[in-house]
């Protein structure tokens, strides 16, 4: 996304042809204002009804997902887009008042997302353990992954702080408080050295996959989604904010690029339909199988990570920063939902597991389980439409200030 990096790399530009740390007008100017990139909102805003989607059981709306036509999910579109949006955010407040602001500014939106998850924590082992015990289903106690909360509470309260233990669709908010927390010495190298940075991503994503390195869970296991991994995408993400857009924006416009991505992903979507219709199996290469599973999610295997990559090289390609599909209304509720991620992030795991429980007691088919979703993505939009207005009728002051600390929630800040 060439218009945003432009900025950035223009005014580290700037400051480093005069000689001293000034505020670049691009940037700084309170008359004007960076424009929102409103497509890094609508796929935001998309990876979040995704996920909900893909949170509820098997249904109609399931197969419209994009992890039943590759090997990627919503999951990369998130992290890749808190990359970008966290680098071009506090890479403004770095270029402006150096590396000690920036850090603290990332810091206490560490804080801001770790007792969010708290919060969501407690609320929805409540709303399990309510739903569990009005019914007189335990079940919902052992699926939804807090037997050990009512074995030990004690001890697994002290866990779930020390981001250890986790029920079911919860794995994200810690992600992403891991990858800030050791974000500022990285977007300081990438400032200077962007290359250098990026190298040093993919080296320690090679040193995970050879010497398996992960974070212990409890009471077992690892955590599910493995940072030491992860992070190559998060990385990326900044690396192409900072400038690296706008370097791979002609090997992108390539004719060989084009066809190299799609063929991909028809591989990617023949291969999808072999574990929905194994007898497709008999015109996939033994040897190929073997090389390519299994195909690794706790660390971001190879293959999700070109998925994506080609996903997103068409995206560029074909829907432009003007496209005016992004002024649409029909569009609207998906972008707001984008701008207000953490709220709607949050609001999608109790509404993910409502859905769960109405499916489990009603057993309404097919249809219960389309009006669960489309219900659950319209109060998802209503409340993402609610906190907008709520922002806009708050007053602007001081708006800089939350801009700069607030847009950059759990999927980065919006330009």
């Amino acid at each position: 996304m060439p218009s945003v990096a432009d900025q950035v790399v223009g005014a580290r530009a700037k400051v480093a042809a005069d000689g001293a740390r000034r505020e670049a007008p691009a940037i700084s100017s309170p008359t004007a204002p960076a424009e929102r990139e409103l497509r890094l909102d609508l796929f935001r805003g998309l990876a979040l009804w995704l996920i909900f989607i893909d949170h509820l059981p098997q249904n109609l709306l399931t197969w419209l997902t994009i992890r039943n036509y590759g090997f990627s999910d919503a999951t990369e579109i998130f992290i890749f887009i808190s990359g970008y949006t966290a680098a071009f955010v506090y890479g403004r407040v770095m270029l402006q008042r150096g590396f000690v602001v920036a850090a603290a500014r990332i810091l206490k939106r560490v804080w801001q997302i770790y007792v969010a998850h708290i919060f969501l924590f407690t609320i929805f082992l409540a709303e399990i353990s309510y739903v569990a015990s009005r019914f007189e289903n335990p079940l919902y106690t052992e699926e939804m992954g807090i037997l050990d909360f009512l074995k030990q509470p004690d001890v697994t309260i002290v866990q779930a702080m020390l981001l250890k233990f986790r029920p079911v669709n919860m794995d994200v908010l810690p992600l992403y408080i891991a990858l800030m927390l050791f974000f500022p010495p990285m977007l300081a190298l990438m400032q200077r050295k962007a290359d250098l940075a990026l190298a040093l991503s993919v080296g320690l994503y090679a040193l995970t996959w050879w010497f398996d390195l992960a974070l212990p869970a409890y009471p077992n296991g690892v955590w599910f989604f493995n940072p030491f991994a992860w992070q190559l995408l998060f990385v990326f993400g900044a690396w192409c904010a900072l400038g690296g857009a706008k370097r791979t924006s002609r090997i992108i416009r390539w004719p060989v690029t084009l066809w190299v991505c799609v063929a991909y992903l028809l591989f990617a979507f023949y291969t999808t339909l072999t574990w929905h219709v194994p007898q497709l199996n008999y015109f996939m290469p033994r040897i190929v199988e073997q090389w390519m599973y299994p195909i690794d999610k706790t660390n971001l295997d190879v293959l999700r990570i070109a998925h994506f990559l080609a996903l997103a090289a068409l995206t560029v390609r074909f829907l432009p920063r003007d496209w005016p599909g992004l002024t649409s209304p029909w569009l609207r509720p998906m972008i707001l939902c984008g701008q207000h991620s953490l709220e709607i992030f949050c609001i999608g795991v109790f509404l993910a597991f409502a859905g769960q429980f109405i499916l489990a007691e009603l057993s309404g088919g097919a249809g219960m389980h389309f009006i669960i979703s489309v219900c659950g993505i319209l109060i998802m939009s209503a409340a993402a439409w609610v906190f907008s207005w709520y922002k806009k009728v708050a007053g602007k002051s001081g708006s800089r200030t939350r801009t700069a600390d607030g847009d950059a929630d759990l999927a980065g800040g919006g330009a």
